[in-house]
């Protein structure tokens, strides 16, 4: 029977993917372009197995997708909504203080 929630499933899943800070600060970075785990860790400030822990939820959420470059892999966002969500958030959350 339905409960009329199934049609959120989907983006409840994606706003936990979404729900940690540093979460957010990677895709936020990853919206201005590709980035190799290196990269984030230097601009995140964040420990490099911190960093990949963080890249390996986004990916199992569909968020954020890898490509081997060489010995690297290369991170980009799925698609652009992701990054209107987070900045319409990051936005917002500058407002109300």
């Amino acid at each position: 029977m339905a409960n009329g929630y199934e049609g959120y499933e989907s983006a409840g899943e994606l706003l936990r993917a979404l729900s940690a800070p540093i979460r957010v600060a990677i895709v936020t970075e990853l919206a201005q372009g590709e980035r190799c785990v290196h990269e984030l860790v230097e601009k995140l400030g964040a420990p490099q197995p911190l960093v990949s822990q963080h890249l390996r939820v986004l990916r199992g959420a569909g968020v954020v997708r890898g490509a081997r470059r060489g010995r690297e892999i290369a991170y980009t966002l799925v698609d652009e909504h992701v990054a209107h969500i987070v900045a319409d958030a990051v936005s917002h959350a500058r407002e109300v203080r």
